[in-house]
């Protein structure tokens, strides 16, 4: 994947911060811009800009990437609430020098010289609370960083949000029973269905063909039934291996190539 270009060095520590972490996301989930614009319903242009700090990326572009990465959004939507304050108001170094530069050499006028020096207004506990919220943000994101760091080994680090309820039920499990039935692999638990799935899709379509994966020799990581980064990775390899379109989507081809 290519290396992402600088950010901009006006961006303050908030903004750098949510930029960095959307950045991570895109890197971890490994898609490119344009399966990120039909993932997220956002264009490759505007997460070109958002990825590359020229705007200010919108709170459901922020929820959509997160959502397909399971990731709590949470963090990096308190990085942007605090972004917004001062996005607007960038402006470049050059501009900020030439303008302290032409007030040094024009030098103050009669009215300023005359006029009352004004008093600074009572910013503080505005600031002192800002600063709480950035520090809580940045801490949040940097435990988020850490835990997709981490994901270097055969099992995927899912980061999932807090359950709304006590009475959510939790995820289904599922267990590869492999035989072979009329001369066709079956894993046991989408009872033979070759449904067409892909990136983002859950269910026990899925695990079916993560233990048929397995199977054949690539691992898709664990038997979860979620059509992760790892899944997607291990399908790609095993269309490559069969000569088949390497797209990352389990069609039709793609089943009886699993089941032999």
């Amino acid at each position: 994947m290519p290396r992402s270009k600088p950010l901009p060095a006006e961006l303050d520590s908030s903004a750098r911060q949510l930029v960095t972490g959307l950045r991570r996301l895109r890197d971890h989930s490994e898609l490119t811009m344009r399966q990120l614009a039909t993932k997220t319903g956002y264009s490759a242009k505007s997460w070109e800009r958002y990825l590359g700090g020229a705007s200010l990326p919108p709170r459901e572009a922020v929820e959509a990437l997160a959502r397909i990465t399971a990731t709590d959004p949470v963090p990096l939507l308190a990085l942007r609430e605090i972004a917004v304050e001062t996005w607007g108001s960038r402006r470049t170094r050059a501009e900020v020098r030439r303008e302290q530069v032409g007030a040094e050499q024009a030098g103050p006028t009669q009215e300023e010289r005359s006029a009352p020096e004004p008093r600074a207004p009572a910013r503080f506990p505005h600031l002192a609370l800002t600063a709480g919220v950035a520090a809580l943000a940045v801490a949040l994101l940097s435990a988020l960083l850490l835990v997709l760091r981490l994901d270097d080994d055969a099992t995927p680090a899912v980061i999932a949000a807090a359950p709304r309820s006590a009475a959510s039920s939790p995820p289904p499990s599922y267990t590869c029973h492999i035989t072979r039935i009329q001369g066709r692999w079956s894993a046991g638990i989408n009872k033979g269905r070759n449904t067409e799935i892909g990136y983002g899709d859950s269910g026990a379509d899925v695990a079916e063909a993560q233990c048929l994966l397995r199977r054949a020799g690539i691992s898709p990581g664990g038997i979860d039934g979620m059509f992760g980064p790892l899944t997607l990775r291990a399908a790609k390899t095993f269309q490559q291996r069969e000569g088949l379109t390497v797209d990352g989507m389990l069609g039709p081809h793609s089943w009886k190539a699993l089941r032999g």
